[in-house]
């Protein structure tokens, strides 16, 4: 059957939010998919829909481990089967290129051949179970300052050999789609890129779809002819009929759309069919890969934790409120049966040692929860959260048009999705529930949303804020998440209603959040904190970030961790120097606070697993088993790329070239203070004199130590661009010897011009100067 003009248009642009188009009379249906590199993300955004939540990837760049990685995109494969969800979009191959990027913590490394493996090992995974994989943001969306409108100003062989590369690679492992940027690149928006997207093409002989994130389309013939194939969310806004017409004026070539329709029904018969589920055991393979990502930095044998501790004191707010995630639209519902780092220890020690805990700081500084009661019992069975009200229009007078309890302080709704309310048209939300004050004091209650709010007390306006954004800037609103607050004296024991209420105006989302902080003051958490420390035999600090630290939208400023929790590292340091510090963030860090720690352990954003995983490692039961994918500085001034405000106009200038990461760090001779592939477990391993047979470089590799454990050997290039050219992990029993063999990786060495051989220099981190061996050139 040949389709018309009109329904090749069709296929163009998704159906709906999350659909493709289908087409019936072809047996062709619509191909669901669902947000997420961590894992099967609610379209409706919504604390009820719960998944699997696997680390970061950031986190699973740190293992080092690509049948790992293999495995946990199967396992999230398995999760999108049993959602009905055929492709999820990720994996996000952009690269690490600031410390401060706001959603470093889903890029795998600041290198592009370990980021693109990992992709390309996460795909593979991923689509071993029949679930479709969209690589994404193709291309240059390394920063998230201005991203609507900046312009990634990129020489062609930095493009080419740095960021097009991870999407090379995840196209040679057969993703099903790519995704394009909201920026733009040289000038064009990455739509409409057509040298990038021609080189993914006709270079690559890529077959699979070619489509837009969403809503970040801005033409339909530069689009279509530039080569993108498919346009989200649905319905169309400048591809679908729009398509048809532009061939009909001459403007796209028909074949082009012949194209376009022809790639999204081979995305739809490739995925939109059986699933082949891949036989894994949930729990376990979340424990491993949180743990397999965790990066031992120092330690004095502090750990393992010794099993006659009487006394340990676990300080920190990421204790009870740690980070599984960043706050991007891919958020993952976490189980609420996922142990808290504190409730897993004082599980794994019950019987065995007293645990004393201290927060230290705030462990919601920016939105504080809002533990509340439901004002209407709605027969749902549910005891905590708000009551939440809508209505048509902005009388909230009137009858609510539903009623839901919904246990979460951050609401989020998109047009077309949530069908409680037409959000495209002006509306209003209305939130109440129970609060009791544990303690008496001033209490500061919060809120936030993307239009006119106020929160009441007991019947009485506290803060109040009337302003209304712009359609088109709702969702900087709704991703920046800032709140105004109020002050009010409470009792402990007090009940009070609390009262919030939204009016919206006609957008694409709407969102709202609140908060109440309860009384206490950094002095006497602080106090509290160091008394518990000195009365303990080991201290676990574990210190990081909040779940919204790291947003769409927004970058970071510096690398430093949060004033209030430095304070409170230099004070428990002073109390007990027999300090483990746990650092649970999604980036590069300023680590130089934590140098005399007695141990240092980076846990990244572990997933639902992170209690449980970080528990195995503290006792021993399983090794720390990540390197650095990132380097982390001396100083700020020494990260070959920081600053990342585009200049007036839009540009963002890729300066740095080649030279982003530890290669500029070599390139400048200057020394990381924890460099990139940096990392020890709890044993000690010897490398032997390497030798080149048969394409491969050979590594000798002894175990010298009295645990089992693995070890990665690295490989880079001696000359510039200083570069990562191959790795490999191997496992050892105490005293066991083996041997890894690398295979310098092509696609670096195809970029150098060498008449004789290439020297390589074969290491365990970046810095590691243990041997050099010539590897004949191609």
């Amino acid at each position: 059957m040949t389709l018309s003009l009109e329904e090749q248009a069709r296929l163009t642009a998704g159906a709906t939010m999350w659909t493709t188009g289908a087409v019936p009379e072809l047996g062709l249906r619509e191909v669901a998919m669902a947000d997420g590199p961590m894992g099967v993300a609610s379209g409706r955004i919504d604390e009820r829909d719960v998944s699997i939540l696997t680390p970061a990837p950031v986190s699973l760049g740190a293992s080092w481990d690509l049948d790992l990685l293999e495995r946990v995109g199967a396992l999230v494969g398995n999760d999108a089967i049993g959602r009905g969800v055929d492709a999820l979009l990720a994996p996000n191959v952009n690269l690490a290129r600031s410390p401060n990027a706001g959603r470093a913590f889903e890029y795998y490394s600041e290198d592009p051949l370990l980021a693109g493996l990992c992709g390309a090992a996460w795909t593979r995974g991923i689509q071993s179970t029949g679930t479709g994989a969209v690589a994404k943001h193709f291309v240059c969306n390394d920063s998230e300052t201005e991203r609507d409108t900046l312009n990634a100003v990129i020489d062609e062989r930095t493009l080419r050999q740095v960021y097009l590369l991870p999407f090379e690679l995840c196209c040679e492992a057969g993703c099903g789609g790519i995704m394009t940027a909201y920026n733009r690149v040289n000038g064009d928006w990455c739509a409409e890129a057509s040298e990038p997207l021609r080189i993914v093409r006709e270079e690559w002989r890529y077959d699979g779809v070619l489509m837009s994130d969403f809503f970040a389309t801005h033409s339909t013939a530069p689009t279509l002819n530039a080569g993108l194939d498919l346009e989200m969310p649905g319905p169309a806004r400048f591809l679908g009929a729009k398509a048809a017409d532009a061939v009909a004026s001459g403007e796209v070539p028909a074949e082009r759309l012949a194209d376009a329709a022809d790639r999204v029904m081979r995305f739809a018969r490739r995925f939109g069919g059986a699933k082949t589920p891949a036989d894994l055991d949930a729990d376990d393979m979340l424990t491993e890969a949180a743990a397999a990502g965790m990066v031992l930095l120092r330690n004095d044998g502090l750990l393992p934790l010794a099993s006659d501790l009487a006394t340990i004191a676990v300080i920190g707010p990421n204790a009870t409120a740690p980070c599984y995630q960043g706050g991007t639209f891919a958020r993952i519902a976490v189980t609420p049966d996922a142990p808290t780092p504190l409730q897993a220890l004082e599980t794994a020690f019950a019987g065995r040692a007293t645990i004393l805990h201290e927060p230290g700081v705030d462990p919601q500084p920016r939105l504080p929860s809002l533990p509340v009661a439901p004002m209407v019992d709605l027969g749902d069975g549910c005891s905590d959260g708000m009551t939440v009200e809508y209505f048509a229009g902005h009388d909230i007078a009137a009858e609510p048009l539903t009623r839901e309890t919904r246990a979460t302080n951050s609401l989020v709704w998109f047009h077309g999705v949530h069908e409680q309310a037409r959000f495209n048209e002006a509306g209003a939300v209305r939130a109440r529930g129970w609060y009791v004050a544990a303690a008496s004091g001033l209490h500061r209650f919060y809120v936030g949303a993307t239009g006119p709010v106020s929160l009441s007390v007991d019947g009485v306006p506290i803060v109040v804020r009337q302003e209304q954004p712009a359609a088109s800037d709702i969702m900087g609103v709704l991703k920046a998440g800032d709140a105004a607050h109020a002050d009010l004296a409470l009792e402990a024991g007090q009940r009070v209603a609390v009262d919030v209420v939204f009016r919206f105006a006609p957008a694409r989302a709407q969102g709202l959040w609140y908060g109440v902080r309860a009384p206490d003051t950094p002095d006497a958490m602080l106090a509290r904190a160091v008394e518990a420390a000195r009365k303990a035999d080991a201290v676990v600090l574990m210190l990081g970030e909040t779940a919204d630290a790291s947003v769409e939208s927004k970058d970071r400023a510096d690398t430093r961790l949060d004033s209030g929790q430095l304070r409170l590292a230099a004070a428990v340091l002073a109390a007990n120097p027999r300090t483990a510090i746990v650092v649970n963030v999604g980036h590069a860090f300023d680590a130089n606070f934590a140098t005399d720690a007695a141990a240092l352990l980076v846990a990244w954003y572990p997933g639902q697993a992170f209690g449980t995983a970080l528990t195995d490692v503290l006792l021993g039961t399983r090794e720390p088993g990540g390197r650095l994918p990132v380097t982390l500085a001396r100083e700020e001034a020494d990260y070959p790329a920081f600053d990342l405000k585009p200049a007036p106009g839009g540009d963002l200038a890729y300066n740095e070239r080649l030279l982003l990461g530890y290669r500029g760090l070599r390139a400048r001779g200057t020394a990381a203070l924890f460099p990139f592939g940096a990392g020890q477990g709890y044993t000690t391993f010897a490398l032997g004199q390497p030798r080149v047979e048969g394409g491969l470089i050979h590594v000798p590799v002894t175990n010298t130590g009295a645990r089992m454990g693995a070890e990665v050997v690295q490989a880079y290039l001696v000359d510039s661009p200083f570069a990562l050219v191959g790795h490999a992990r191997i496992t050892l029993a105490p005293g066991e010897s083996g041997e890894v063999a690398l295979r310098p990786h092509q696609h670096i060495l195809r970029d150098i011009a060498a008449q004789d051989g290439i020297a390589i220099r074969i290491g365990r981190s970046a810095e590691d100067e243990a041997f050099i061996v010539d590897f004949p050139a191609a």
